[in-house]
């Protein structure tokens, strides 16, 4: 077989590029004491260390735009935690410039990004979501339900703009989220985010509950925050005036 590249037909494409709706966690900072920054931010990922682990993260700077903040060090804290940054949002043209040489893209302080909002000493905490796209007056809304009947293995990320039903199981380390509602029929072992896009009256429903993490418009629990009379039963995951209420069914 010829390895001639330039037996490669030139009219056969090598790669394309295509517009993408991926949720990122943000970190939005207060403070710029790192150390403080780091031993909170470790405590935070002790309660979903899978949610976590190995996660992109961008660094919003507008909060701590008039405090002296070194950069370099809060990016090595971030990544011993063992999350990855992929930029920065806000700051001064200095901060960005540090950004630039420490190869981290500069985000536009205005984009809205779904956000961890990682805070400290809450069980629950509201995920920050950008507001859901206007429609044209009197043009009624077309939900788009999306069916898949194979498993969700470990690492996949299934993102859907509308409802997503799942007939099979969702591994460990999966995650899953829709615009709209949820629905699997097999076992929910991974993480499920509905109304990503901020739809308060999104639902999650499952026939076996044994999820890493649950989320409706932003607000999440984790498996630890899961009581157990819940547990490896069929469930309906709703909001009721921002609490996240898990019942059987």
């Amino acid at each position: 077989m010829s390895t001639d590249p330039k037996a490669t037909s030139s009219n056969s494409p090598a790669f394309e590029f295509k517009s993408s709706v991926i949720t990122v966690p943000v970190l939005n900072l207060f403070s710029a004491d790192i150390n403080v920054i780091s031993l909170q931010l470790r405590e935070k990922i002790k309660q979903a260390p899978e949610f976590f682990k190995n996660s992109p993260l961008l660094i919003d700077l507008q909060g701590v735009h008039e405090q002296e903040l070194n950069l370099p060090l809060l990016v090595d804290a971030i990544r011993n935690a063992g999350i990855l940054p992929i930029g920065i949002r806000g700051g001064t043209q200095d901060q960005k410039q540090v950004a630039k040489d420490l190869l981290l893209p500069i985000m536009s302080a205005q984009s809205r990004t779904t956000s961890a909002n990682l805070q400290t000493n809450t069980k629950e905490t509201k995920l920050a979501a950008p507001p859901p796209t206007p429609t044209e007056k009197n043009e009624p809304a077309v939900i788009e339900n999306t069916i898949i009947d194979q498993p969700i293995r470990s690492g996949q990320r299934i993102y859907v703009k509308g409802d997503l039903t799942i007939t099979a199981q969702v591994s460990p380390g999966a995650e899953i989220m829709a615009e709209g509602n949820i629905h699997v029929y097999g076992t929910l072992r991974g993480r499920a985010l509905a109304g990503v896009q901020g739809d308060e009256s999104a639902c999650i429903f499952c026939s076996d509950l044994q999820a890493e993490l649950v989320s409706i418009a932003g607000n999440y629990r984790i498996s630890e925050d899961i009581e157990e009379s819940v547990r490896n039963t069929p469930v309906q995951i709703y909001l009721n005036k921002q609490a996240l209420l898990i019942k059987n069914i």
